[in-house]
C-alpha cells in the first residue's frame, strides 16, 4: 500500500517529535504542518523537509490523517475540523478539557468515520509491554511519575499533564473503572497543582497508588504490579522490567537452611527496542489500513481516552474537595 498523507497541526516540543517520527516511518508521507506561529511552522518544515501550510484546511486538504498536538483548549475544535473534513486524527493526550469537549469529539468521529486515536504514548513503552504477558489480576500498582518543572502544559494541572499516562495504564489492565476515589494535590510553582497523589480502589480489591510530580528534581517513571504469583518492577523511563517470583516448592527448604530468600526468582525480562511514539504512530497509520471497525491494536481508542479523561476529572474532584477541607480547617483554627 502507498505511504498515508499525514500533517501535524501544532509544533511545539511535542507536536515537532511527531513530525521527526513520520519523516522517518515508511508509513507515512510528512506532507506538511501547521502551527499558529509562522515562523515555527516554518523551522520545522525546512528540519523535515514539507510544506508549512498557512491554515489547518489547507493542511487538511492536503492530507489523509492529521497529528493534532495543540493546546488541551484547542483539542475539540481541531478534532471536529478534522473529522468534518473525513481525516484521520491522533490526538494528544489529555484528550479533552472537559467529558462534554470529549464526548462532542466521538460525536464527530463516529459521525464520519474516521479513526480516532489519543496518544497515550507509554502503552507503547517496550517495558511495559515486555511485562504484559505476566500480568494477571494486580492486587495493588504503585506508580511514581516525576519530572523536572518545564514551562509547558501549564495550561493543565499535574493530574492531566502526567498523572493520566498512569490513569491510563491502570485502567487498560485492570479492565474496569475504580469505585473510590481519593487525592491531594499541592500547587508548587504554578497556578494549579504540580504534585499530587491518587488512591484507586477497584470492584475486585485491586488498590493503585499513584503519584506524579513535575516539579521533582529527578526524572522518574516506574509502575509496580503485585499479585499473587509474582511482583513486577517496570522502569518506563529506563525501559527495563524485573520479575520476582517464589518459588513456592523450595521454600520449606530454603527456610530450614536459614536462607528463605534464595527461594525468591528474580528475573530480567527481555525488553525489545523501539522508541515508544515511533511504535504508536505507526500503530495508528496501520489502524487506518485495517478501517474503524478493526480498533489500533493496544493503543487507545477514543473512548479509552474518554475514561481515561473521566478517572482524570475524579481524580482532579477529590484533590480540589481536599484543598477546600484544609482551607476549611486553616480558617476555623485562626
Amino acid at each position: 500500500m502507498p505511504p498515508v498523507r499525514v500533517g501535524v497541526w501544532g509544533v511545539g516540543a511535542w507536536g515537532e517529535k511527531h513530525a521527526r517520527v513520520y519523516h522517518a516511518l515508511d508509513r507515512a508521507d510528512l506532507v506538511g504542518i501547521h502551527d499558529a506561529i509562522p515562523d515555527r511552522a516554518r523551522e520545522v518544515a525546512d528540519r523535515y523537509g514539507c510544506a508549512a501550510f498557512p491554515t489547518p484546511e489547507a493542511l487538511l486538504a492536503a492530507c489523509e490523517a492529521v497529528s493534532i498536538a495543540v493546546p488541551t483548549a484547542g483539542h475539540r475544535a481541531a478534532l471536529e475540523r478534522a473529522a468534518s473534513a473525513g481525516r484521520h486524527a491522533l490526538v494528544e493526550k489529555p484528550m479533552a478539557a472537559s467529558l462534554e469537549d470529549a464526548d462532542a469529539m466521538l460525536a464527530a468521529a463516529s459521525g464520519a468515520g474516521i479513526v480516532l486515536q489519543v496518544g497515550h504514548v507509554e502503552r507503547f513503552n517496550p517495558a511495559l509491554t515486555a511485562a504484559r504477558p505476566h500480568l494477571k489480576n494486580p492486587k495493588f500498582v504503585e506508580a511514581h511519575r516525576l519530572a523536572l518543572f518545564q514551562p509547558r502544559s501549564l495550561d493543565i494541572d499535574v493530574v492531566f499533564d502526567l498523572m493520566v499516562h498512569d490513569l491510563d495504564i491502570v485502567l487498560d489492565l485492570v479492565g474496569s473503572p475504580p469505585v473510590k476515589i481519593s487525592a491531594v494535590g499541592v500547587a508548587v510553582l504554578s497556578g494549579s497543582e504540580d504534585i499530587a497523589n491518587a488512591r484507586l480502589e477497584f470492584p475486585d480489591g485491586c488498590v493503585a497508588n499513584l503519584t506524579a510530580s513535575r516539579v521533582s528534581q529527578d526524572r522518574l517513571r516506574r509502575i509496580r504490579f503485585f499479585q499473587d504469583d509474582a511482583y513486577l518492577s517496570v522502569d518506563l523511563f529506563g525501559r527495563t522490567c524485573e520479575l520476582l517470583r517464589m518459588d513456592r516448592a523450595g521454600l520449606a527448604a530454603a527456610s530450614r537452611r536459614g536462607r528463605p530468600l534464595e527461594a525468591i526468582q528474580k528475573q530480567a525480562l527481555a525488553v525489545e527496542g523501539g522508541e515508544p511514539l515511533t511504535l504508536e504512530l505507526d500503530a495508528f497509520l496501520a489502524s487506518i489500513a485495517r478501517g474503524v471497525s478493526a480498533p489500533p491494536r493496544g493503543a487507545a481508542t477514543g473512548a479509552a481516552g474518554r475514561e481515561a479523561l473521566r478517572v482524570a476529572a475524579e481524580v482532579q474532584g477529590a484533590l480540589r474537595q481536599r484543598a477546600r477541607q484544609w482551607a476549611t480547617r486553616a480558617s476555623t483554627v485562626s
